[in-house]
């Protein structure tokens, strides 16, 4: 841990800290996903990412529920893991010369997002089962099955029309 992190010595520090940290990785996919909107091409994977915006948004919401309803602030703590996969798809995004290419890299990129959020909710989830935090499990498997519905929905959009044209 960092200097300026509080010491993870109990289940309940841990579930808080990933809770600070899925709160900052959904606060920078709210940041990351108009400049993606306006970088593709295709219009229905544009309308997934406008639809995913608005959703996120809503996950802020819930996130701050669940902070609330466990008896901590609302706090971002840096995720290095998310600030990673945006840093690697903006690279990608500005390599790709070619509009079809690029709507592949931006729904790939934005499928790793999803699996970093799936995996990050379904661990909040089960610590909360732990904790006895049922009523905190309730409100995170809202926004999980968002995500994996997200997830779902990336991946007809990518097999039905993006990686084919982008060939």
């Amino acid at each position: 841990m960092g200097l300026l992190t509080k010491p993870i010595k109990s289940l309940d520090d841990l579930f808080v800290h990933t809770l600070e940290d899925i709160y900052y990785a959904e606060q920078k996919i709210t940041k990351a996903l108009p400049k993606m909107i306006e970088k593709v091409s295709d219009p229905q994977l544009k309308a997934g990412f406008q639809t995913h915006l608005a959703e996120t948004k809503n996950q802020i919401k819930r996130l701050e529920q669940v902070f609330e309803m466990h008896g901590a602030s609302p706090k971002a703590t840096g995720c290095p893991a998310i600030d990673g996969i945006v840093e690697e798809a903006n690279a990608i995004m500005s390599d790709a010369s070619d509009p079809e290419v690029l709507d592949a890299a931006a729904l790939a990129a934005a499928q790793a997002v999803e699996h970093y959020e799936i995996t990050r909710y379904g661990t909040l989830i089960a610590w909360a089962r732990q904790l006895g935090r049922n009523d905190c499990a309730a409100v995170l498997q809202q926004t999980l099955d968002e995500e994996k519905a997200t997830d779902l929905k990336l991946t007809q959009i990518a097999e039905a029309r993006i990686n084919r044209v982008a060939v």
